[in-house]
């Protein structure tokens, strides 16, 4: 008996060091290519419009404006107007497309947030430019602000994302005046690969948005305000706590943030049909260096410094948090937290969205809040 107890609990032993390895590998995974799994039932006309046939998912029942993007590589835009189509299906109506050719019905899409494929349509003007940073020059778009203007905006987007999902913010700051950067930062597809090209979770992608700060410095700015996107907001915190004595952040407006990465652990072993618990199972294997070696990073990497829950007391930086109450992958009970913890610095807008999608929600209250906050903190 003694002997099967004891072989049991080996078996359990690594099957959980296995489970452990494999959270990790996928939180840190490469950029890899778009995942397609939704399907175009049908295209409808009526009158003028022209509409979509969809499955009914929770993704394409969520009220708001979204892009669908196809394998072929064209775009949709869909309305906030979800009309119904049985048990089954919903329909939503096309605003804009990249071609007056629609794919074909059958064709495999994405659901996304990031609503503009370019500058251009977000009405933005931009220059590229090239930030130097430890890790090799990244890639960088420039809107230029009002003449004079002091202070700048510089947007950093999250895991799997990319600058095109920063235009959302880019518009707003732009209306204000500020120079606006939106930057890339090592292995996230768009700025230089290195190592195994995995992510550190934002450790030591802030080396590199440090960097751009330095670039915004040296062309004038006086004060910086940081936008994070989801794990942006991770990177943006870090590098605010690095430079507080610099006196150069003046504000962190933070989309969706991860303020914790082991609560976000957890709630997506829990959207993914596991205890919450297993997420425990990670964190050897992210935080120590031999482990950490063997999921492919460099090193490991100090989650509890990360960890903003516990380090509410050190915040420094007035933070408007806009986060949405459906979110199942960054749960905005660890932004209330936050909130609750910091009332003199952190202001935080909910939104009936899901991650990272504040904004296509409702574009018009995204804009305006964040509008307010900053015109305010100018005032001040």
């Amino acid at each position: 008996m003694r002997r099967v107890i004891a072989a049991s609990a080996g078996l359990l032993t690594t099957g959980a060091l296995g489970l452990g390895w494999a959270i990790a590998r996928k939180l840190t995974a490469p950029v890899g290519p778009r995942t397609f799994d939704l399907i175009l039932r049908s295209i409808e006309v009526d009158g003028g419009r022209r509409l979509l046939a969809l499955d009914r998912t929770r993704a394409t029942t969520a009220r708001g404006v979204y892009s669908l993007w196809f394998e072929t590589g064209e775009w949709v835009r869909v309305s906030n107007e979800v009309i119904d189509r049985g048990p089954g299906q919903i329909a939503r109506v096309i605003t804009d497309a990249a071609s007056e050719t629609l794919s074909s019905p059958e064709s495999r899409f994405s659901w996304s947030g990031i609503y503009f494929d370019s500058p251009a349509a977000a009405g933005l003007g931009v220059l590229g430019v090239s930030i130097n940073t430890p890790a090799g020059p990244a890639p960088a778009w420039l809107v230029d602000g009002k003449e004079g203007s002091a202070t700048w905006a510089l947007h950093i987007h999250g895991m799997g994302s990319s600058r095109r999902g920063m235009l959302r913010g880019m518009q707003v700051t732009t209306e204000l005046g500020y120079p606006s950067l939106a930057v890339s930062f090592r292995n996230d597809g768009e700025g230089p690969r290195t190592g195994t090209g995995r992510s550190t979770l934002g450790y030591s992608e802030a080396d590199d948005v440090e960097s751009a700060i330095e670039y915004a410095v040296e062309h004038c700015a006086e004060r910086i305000v940081l936008f994070g996107w989801s794990m942006g907001a991770a990177i943006a915190l870090r590098v605010a706590d690095r430079m507080r004595s610099g006196g150069v952040i003046a504000g962190l407006v933070l989309d969706s943030p991860v303020l914790s990465w082991i609560e976000v652990i957890k709630a997506n072993c829990v959207r993914n049909g596991l205890p919450a618990v297993v997420g425990h199972l990670a964190t050897p294997w992210l935080t120590l260096d031999r482990l950490a070696c063997m999921v492919g990073l460099p090193g490991g990497i100090p989650l509890r410094e990360m960890d903003w829950i516990d380090r509410a007391g050190e915040l420094s930086v007035p933070t408007l948090i806009l986060h949405g109450g459906r979110d199942d992958s960054a749960p905005i009970r660890v932004s209330d937290a936050l909130r609750d913890r910091r009332p003199d610095l952190v202001e935080l807008v909910s939104f009936d969205a899901g991650h990272t999608l504040a904004w296509n929600s409702d574009p018009k209250r995204w804009r305006a809040a964040v509008s307010s906050w900053l015109s305010k903190r100018e005032a001040d």
